[in-house]
């Protein structure tokens, strides 16, 4: 595979959850101007919008990403971290956007401050990627097992935090998860039950 055949934008200004948003949706969907159009909807009472920085170069939150997925019928479900990895159905998941700790700089100069950073991961052609838009280009992790181990090293960081991206009939009926239930299992081995 051609690295120029898997979507990456990269970063700019504060703009990272309109980055990670059209990485995990592989296009170029949605911009500043239609983030900043669903943070007025998100509250538009509000002469300071919460939901992006103060500063208007972006730093949006994570109603902002549900908005625009539920845009695109599709919807954002929290990962409670206290669940393995392995109990998610993969094949139901269309990607995953992660809120991970991220080193600020300056140029080349790293400060010793941290930020929250949005970033994508998406499977294409059978690989799952990287797609951290800091990148300077995608990273390809591999398979299924591969995304596990990453995904359970970046939610090992105590603030780090993971939405899956999944179609809304499948948030609504709960099918990422996956329907192997360890206590029915527990029974047929036992024999009881």
């Amino acid at each position: 595979m051609f690295e120029g055949e898997v979507f990456h934008e990269k970063q700019r200004l504060e703009l990272c959850a309109i980055h990670a948003l059209n990485n995990v949706l592989q296009e170029r969907v949605f911009t500043k101007e239609t983030a900043d159009d669903l943070c007025k909807r998100l509250a538009p009472q509000c002469v300071v919008n919460p939901h992006r920085s103060v500063l208007g170069t972006g730093n949006y939150d994570v109603n902002v990403i549900m908005a625009a997925l539920q845009s695109r019928e599709l919807a954002a479900v929290w990962w409670d971290k206290r669940r393995t990895v392995q109990s998610l159905c993969m094949s139901k998941v269309q990607g995953f956007i992660l809120n991970v700790p991220s080193r600020v700089s300056l140029g080349i100069v790293s400060l010793p401050l941290r930020r929250r950073h949005w970033l994508a991961v998406r499977q294409v052609n059978g690989q799952y990627y990287n797609l951290d838009s800091k990148l300077k280009s995608p990273v390809c992790i591999g398979g299924e097992a591969e995304l596990c181990s990453f995904l359970s090293e970046q939610l090992s960081q105590d603030v780090a935090e993971m939405l899956l991206v999944v179609r809304q009939e499948v948030e609504e009926d709960g099918s990422w998860l996956s329907s192997d239930n360890p206590q029915k299992l527990k029974k047929a081995v036992s024999g009881s039950g």
